[in-house]
């Protein structure tokens, strides 16, 4: 049977940051209402904790599909993206595999356009400051979900590398006409922002309760392990805390369970799903000064509704290269 292979830059062709913030918009709120399944990552590390092998299966009632992603995850490297792997879409009907789709581009993208739904949900309207920490691929396809969905007009950078910082700086600001900032601190980056994006692969705290400015909405989104955190307790503990999956936080969300076994919060701050707050079962910003927090760990279905999107444009486009994968009949 012919066989879809997507690479990433076809998929950010067939699906930009801005398109797929709809798509997970549906996807969150299908999870919400039972429509979709998945167990928790299955998480294989090196014996020397440099690296892991990651596998994330999903079902979709609708729309109906299967779809594993396969990723390895290496924080220390600079010489490729540390995210590298693949997402497998399988017909849920006869179990046909329909697409092999890039990972890193497709992380990229649904990771980012699910901050954008929180960002649309809980930011204050006319936001205009954003601060990302952080200057990866994930801090370009967050400066692209955050402008669509609020008038961003000043965005400010902090990287640990300043020579990655000013590299991201000079790109995105030719790519976005104005000019993209960068600082000298976390703090001076945070300090004052409206929207913040921690985008880092820290294992510790990057930005501080007390920097976060009345009225901040912030998406953390770099730790997705039990072992890391971007946010100290106080950050936890200021903000209105909403999660994509309550299960997935309750395991994996260092910034959540480290504030947690610290005292500052407990299982009852965790306000509930960002699919719920959609579906209005939740109650979202109550006043202008409120600050939000958005803690994102990266969910299976998420990736499941992306590669499902970007299959059906493909399909229609022509893109993509095919190649013969097993399911050929009996006999």
């Amino acid at each position: 049977m012919d066989v879809l292979v997507l690479d990433g830059r076809e998929i950010a062709r067939l699906l930009p940051v801005a398109e797929c913030i709809p798509v997970m918009e549906a996807a969150l709120r299908a999870l919400a209402q039972g429509e979709a399944l998945l167990p928790l990552r299955t998480v294989l590390w090196n014996p020397e904790r440099s690296g892991a092998l990651a596998a994330m299966p999903a079902y979709l009632g609708t729309p109906r599909a299967f779809a594993v992603k396969v990723i390895t995850v290496f924080p220390g490297n600079t010489h490729v993206d540390p995210h590298q792997g693949a997402v497998l879409l399988f017909d849920a009907g006869d179990g046909r595999l329909l697409a092999i789709l890039d990972a890193t581009e497709v992380t990229a993208i649904r990771t980012a356009a699910v901050s954008g739904v929180a960002t649309q949900a809980l930011a204050v309207e006319g936001a205009r400051t954003l601060a990302l920490i952080g200057s990866s691929t994930q801090a370009r396809t967050h400066l692209a979900a955050v402008r669509a969905v609020r008038p961003i007009e000043e965005v400010r950078v902090f990287s640990r590398s300043h020579e990655k910082a000013r590299a991201f700086a000079a790109r995105e600001s030719e790519r976005h006409g104005f000019e993209v900032r960068v600082c000298g601190s976390a703090e001076e980056a945070v300090r004052g922002a409206q929207v913040v994006c921690t985008v880092t692969s820290s294992r510790t705290p990057v930005v501080a309760g007390e920097w976060l400015s009345p009225g901040a909405h912030v998406n953390a989104v770099g730790a997705s392990i039990a072992a890391a955190r971007e946010l100290d307790a106080a950050a936890v503990a200021r903000a209105r805390l909403y999660v994509d999956r309550r299960e997935s936080a309750l395991a994996e969300a260092g910034d959540f369970l480290q504030a947690r076994a610290e005292g500052a919060v407990d299982d009852a701050h965790i306000v509930g799903e960002l699919g719920e707050l959609l579906l209005g079962r939740l109650e979202g910003r109550r006043d202008a000064r409120e600050i939000t927090l958005f803690k994102s760990v990266g969910i299976a279905v998420e990736d499941l509704a992306a590669a499902h999107e970007i299959h059906r444009r493909a399909q229609a486009s022509g893109a993509g290269a095919r190649v013969s994968l097993g399911g050929h009949p009996p006999g």
